[in-house]
């Protein structure tokens, strides 16, 4: 029998009962690890986390605390390979693409050990400055934030098992507040095997980092209302969690990051002889591809122009024919398979959705796949689809297959002076209901900046390429530790990252009114965070 990865609670290592649930090769189909969380004592496990190990996180600065995170970011690259291995045989994907999840994650790790670093040693942080509330301002308020005294729990998505824990860690740990991790189980050992790297190189303090593979059940059970709750994961999953007496009545704090259909819109401008409309070509199939399309921020929804229309298509279709698909251990593979069998059926089962209303343009179905068994392996070959009238399409705008997915739909040019000529793409874009992130293609730097406001208010990312940024541009999908994180509406309505505001959810904010004097040696006590 396969091996039973343990779980680490209450500052010891304990393997699950019964037979667990047996994480797979997606490729093969081969046999990994186990995981069991059955019969761990909640209870303690959490009251470990938010005494021993909040106590012990507190008691050192944000300047020490940075300095762990840089420890572990030393001990992550030193075991690199061994990542990608775990990467390569649980998550199925090729190497370029693993780097995405571990490479991202120790690197924002490594930011957030930076970025501490400058808060200095202090244990609090001041927000704004004092304010007199009398008259001979001898009496003033000063707002100070300090770290939640709870435990912050993590419900984790499957396609980021190393950047979806460090991406929420690092912050926290950085605040001084303990972390529990329940990773999603598909995809658990990459999770469970950093964790472990960690804990038994005794960077943290007992019961700042443990974690729990298998059911989620009881979890939430153990939520007080110092604590907090980050879930990554469906929008229906979600609503059940809104609904747990934890939020409801103990009024404990969760961020949720959710379904999104992301847009990359063509300006106007941008035509088939202009850089922007190579520039938006490209963008499309790598977010299409990589990670075969698992990523909460790869664009689903593509808006250009009516007259462009057949030039994207066929420039997007004679891309995506040279995407190789098979088992990620062959040099030829470009892209690798899905987490999973069960993901698998989820995004044929999409396919078959979006077909009721939109047209094949690029049916990948036919695709052979590389070393790999049609029918073991979970890969699928990019689907392109276009929607000729998406003012009447629902399912564009209700449906995320989470795979290598996309939809092109045409929008009217505005020919009116006082609307921007992609008026009808930004009323599209709205469709969604709140979306992580928004690209937009122009050769016009100017213009991109005038029409990134219009998409601010629904999405949580605007990302403006030009020919001017070709070559510095983060990319569309990719989640940088300096930018907000998160997205309004059916995106969720949280927020991660964004640089020192991730803090903010792993502090409480209070207002502390007293003599001046007294303020005076709050100043002198704590750190101002530059903005």
């Amino acid at each position: 029998m396969n091996e039973l990865l343990k779980n680490h609670v209450a500052g010891q290592w304990i393997g699950g009962g019964g037979a667990g649930i047996t994480l797979t090769d997606p490729v093969t189909g081969v046999a990994l690890v186990r995981v069991s969380s059955e019969g761990l004592d909640l209870a303690s496990a959490f009251g470990f986390a938010r005494e021993d190990g909040g106590a012990a996180l507190r008691a050192l600065t944000y300047a020490q605390r940075a300095a762990r995170l840089a420890d572990i970011v030393k001990l992550l690259q030193a075991k690199r390979d061994d990542y990608y291995a775990i990467a390569t045989a649980n998550s199925g994907t090729t190497r370029n693409d693993s780097a995405v999840d571990i490479d991202g994650g120790i690197f924002t790790l490594s930011y957030y050990a930076k970025l501490g670093a400058s808060l200095g040693e202090v244990h609090a942080l001041r927000d704004g400055s004092a304010e007199s509330l009398s008259k001979d301002r001898s009496f003033s308020v000063q707002h100070v934030l300090t770290p939640t005294r709870g435990v912050a729990l993590f419900i984790n998505a499957f396609n980021f098992p190393s950047w979806g824990l460090w991406e929420k860690a690092a912050p926290a740990l950085l605040s001084g507040v303990p972390v529990i991790v329940k990773p999603a189980t598909a995809t658990a050992w990459l999770t469970q095997r950093m964790v472990a790297d960690v804990v038994d190189a005794g960077i943290l303090p007992p019961g700042a980092l443990s974690i729990i593979c298998g059911s989620s059940a009881g979890l939430l059970d153990q939520i007080r209302s110092s604590d907090v709750v980050s879930f990554t994961g469906s929008a229906e999953t979600a609503a059940t969690l809104r609904a747990h007496p934890a939020f409801v009545q103990r009024g404990a704090r969760l961020n949720v990051e959710a379904d999104s259909l992301n847009s990359a819109i063509l300006c106007a401008d941008a035509t088939p002889d202009t850089p922007a409309f190579d520039l938006f070509i490209k963008e499309v199939v790598r977010e299409m591809t990589v990670k075969s399309g698992q990523k909460c921020t790869a664009i689903r929804r593509a808006f250009v122009p009516e007259a462009a229309l057949e030039p994207v298509l066929e420039a997007l279709k004679a891309k995506l024919a040279k995407i190789t698909v098979g088992n990620p251990r062959n040099d030829a593979v470009r892209m690798g398979s899905l987490v999973s069998r069960e993901q698998y059926e989820n995004v044929l089962a999409g396919i078959a959705a979006l077909r009721e209303e939109a047209v094949l343009a690029y049916d990948g179905s036919a695709v052979p796949l590389i070393d790999a068994d049609a029918n073991v392996a979970a890969c699928v070959a990019p689907h392109l689809f276009v929607v000729n009238d998406p003012d009447s399409a629902t399912l564009l705008h209700d449906v995320e297959v989470f795979g290598p997915v996309a939809s092109v739909a045409p929008y009217r040019v505005a020919t009116d002076a006082n609307a921007f000529p992609e008026t009808h793409a930004v009323a599209l874009a709205r469709r969604g209901q709140g979306s992580l992130v928004a690209s937009i293609y122009s050769n016009d730097d100017a213009h991109l900046g005038r029409l990134a406001l219009e998409l601010a208010d629904s999405h949580g990312r605007v990302h403006a390429i030009s020919p001017s940024v070709q070559h510095s541009q983060t990319g569309h999908g990719n989640v940088m530790p300096m930018s907000l994180h998160g997205g309004p509406g059916r995106a969720g309505g949280g927020e991660e990252l964004g640089g020192l505001r991730a803090l903010a959810f792993y502090h409480r904010r209070s207002a502390i009114q007293a003599a001046s004097a007294a303020i005076g040696t709050l100043t002198q006590a704590t750190h101002w965070p530059a903005a």
